[in-house]
């Protein structure tokens, strides 16, 4: 699978999908939608833990998988960004990680293989979730930790396991904001590579968090990227948190220090004032073409706001370049 990915990102850019929750978001679920079938009688409000869908309403997951394949995307990520217990413990639905992983990884893979006219990837992705190992939550106790190294692994080995076994292709270590994270999550995938002898390739993507150009945690970009590299990673990149027009700068730092792949999937701009995402597919494919004609990637999607619109016009401009040459 490596080999096989490796070299079809020597010969063109691949397209990553957009964003599962503004798709999600066009149905307009209730509290019902996120119970059927298995959590009817939850003590917890679970609506919005769109993590759930792949099990209570699997065939909206499948038509969003199966609308961003046709818009052209090449690889797919699954519906676990919060598919650890830590980020399910907000639900107390701990036990039900290994499930949710799993069915959104099953869910994902049989949509891919509907698809026969060019290979077709789906990777497995792993949120940041919502506690940092290296910032105190409480401002009178700087040294206090939500969550320590180890009980990150521990979250972290229980979904590469899952999504693994629903038959993911590559792991996406996304959104991250806090490289320790990262890190704990890479150790994990490591672990559990080395304990089943079998290796897929891997995606990192950070989040810079503001226009200073830093992660939530301090990191600049160089920085971010000189502290994964002792990994050997499919491809480093950016995502969420800014439009494309403000992630060029940081994507020319990876461009010119990374020997991995690029990648990139910004916003469709920044939230307005009502939490949406106003560029259309347009304006966002116009911003998008400064990273092509540059040659600063080799993987380009789409995160907060984006829809199959949206990745069809960035699959369209992708199509007439030439990906980033890092070997």
């Amino acid at each position: 699978m490596k080999e096989n990915i490796e070299k079809l990102l020597s010969e063109r850019i691949l397209v990553l999908d957009g964003a599962m929750g503004t798709m999600i978001q066009r149905h307009k679920l209730e509290e019902i939608d996120f119970r059927l079938g298995a959590f009817e009688n939850h003590d917890k409000p679970l609506k919005g833990n769109n993590d759930l869908l792949s099990i209570t309403r699997p065939e909206i997951i499948k038509d969003i998988h199966r609308q961003y394949f046709q818009a052209g995307a090449d690889i797919v990520e699954t519906n676990t960004f919060s598919g650890t217990w830590i980020a399910q413990a907000d639900y107390s639905l701990e036990d039900a990680v290994y499930r949710i992983n799993f069915e959104s990884a099953k869910i994902a893979r049989e949509v891919a293989d509907e698809f026969t006219d060019k290979p077709r990837f789906v990777a497995g992705s792993i949120g940041p979730t919502n506690r940092t190992a290296s910032i105190s939550p409480d401002v009178n106790d700087p040294g206090f930790r939500a969550i320590s190294f180890d009980e990150l692994v521990n979250a972290y080995k229980q979904q590469v396991e899952a999504l693994m076994d629903g038959g993911v292709d590559l792991m996406l270590v996304e959104t991250i904001f806090d490289t320790l994270n990262a890190k704990a999550a890479l150790f994990a995938i490591d672990e559990v590579y080395e304990e089943r002898g079998n290796r897929l390739p891997i995606m990192v993507s950070g989040t810079i968090t503001d226009q200073s150009g830093r992660t939530l945690t301090g990191q600049t970009t160089e920085a971010f990227l000189i502290s994964l590299s002792h990994i050997p990673l499919l491809s480093i990149g950016l995502n969420c948190a800014l439009g494309a027009n403000l992630m060029r700068p940081y994507l020319q730092i990876l461009n010119e220090k990374a020997d991995f792949a690029v990648s990139a999937h910004p916003n469709a701009g920044l939230p307005n004032e009502f939490g949406k995402y106003d560029e259309t597919p347009e304006i966002m494919a116009e911003q998008i073409k400064e990273f092509l004609e540059e040659g600063l990637v080799n993987i380009i999607g789409g995160c907060c706001g984006t829809t199959p619109e949206h990745i069809k016009a960035i699959a369209d401009l992708a199509s007439k370049y030439q990906p980033r040459k890092w070997k």
